[in-house]
């Protein structure tokens, strides 16, 4: 039998259709490896700003613990005036450099950045040292519905008074105020305080805490 020999026109054409899917196959690994970069980017962005978040958040206790001895530098500097009767006590005025504020306004927004909200500044809240590239401000609002008032002539939102907290004694209400106007036993008015904490690409974070 003799062999079949081809032309060198139809081996010509063989060659064009190999180098055609060639072509087509170096196309679609370039596309695989450009969204596998991009993948990968996109998870090694979402991780960073996840951690960023993550150290923003850690940070804000600072500021609720700010707060806190904030407070009790108020109650010592204070010490002889009775919170519940007397309205010129320190915690019975408004104090936006300081962050505190004696009631709350439910219209006034902590996070909004339109109509009646926090500007979360110099004006209305105080700021810590910078922590790691976090910037820390705080709100102190006690949940009362009056400011410049005793307490005793304003609604709060009162809450179960701790004898022990920390191994530190915190006085009950019938042990500093006696007579009508007081507070029922056993309850004392509770205090929000709101963090804010911004930091490296644009992070935005908000912790919040009640003490009493």
């Amino acid at each position: 039998m003799k062999p079949i020999r081809r032309s060198p026109a139809a081996r010509r054409k063989q060659h064009g259709m190999a180098l055609f899917f060639a072509l087509v196959c170096l196309v679609a690994i370039m596309l695989s490896a450009v969204m596998l970069v991009r993948s990968v980017d996109t998870s090694t962005l979402i991780a960073g700003n996840l951690a960023f978040q993550q150290a923003a958040t850690v940070t804000g206790d600072s500021g609720a613990e700010q707060a806190i001895v904030w407070l009790a530098g108020v109650e010592s500097a204070n010490a002889t005036k009775n919170v519940l009767n007397d309205p010129t006590h320190a915690f019975n005025i408004d104090n936006p450099t300081a962050g505190y504020y004696a009631s709350l306004d439910p219209a006034k927004s902590l996070t909004a950045s339109s109509g009646s909200h926090f500007l979360w500044d110099d004006t209305d809240s105080a700021v810590l040292p910078v922590e790691n590239g976090n910037t820390v401000r705080y709100i102190i609002q006690r949940m009362c519905r009056a400011s410049g008032v005793a307490i005793k002539d304003t609604n709060c939102l009162f809450s179960s008074a701790a004898i022990i907290n920390g191994q530190q004694n915190i006085p009950l209400p019938q042990e500093v105020c006696s007579g009508p106007g007081c507070p029922v036993a056993g309850q004392t008015p509770q205090v929000r305080i709101t963090s804010r904490i911004t930091g490296p690409k644009n992070t935005l974070s908000y912790v919040q805490t009640f003490v009493y």
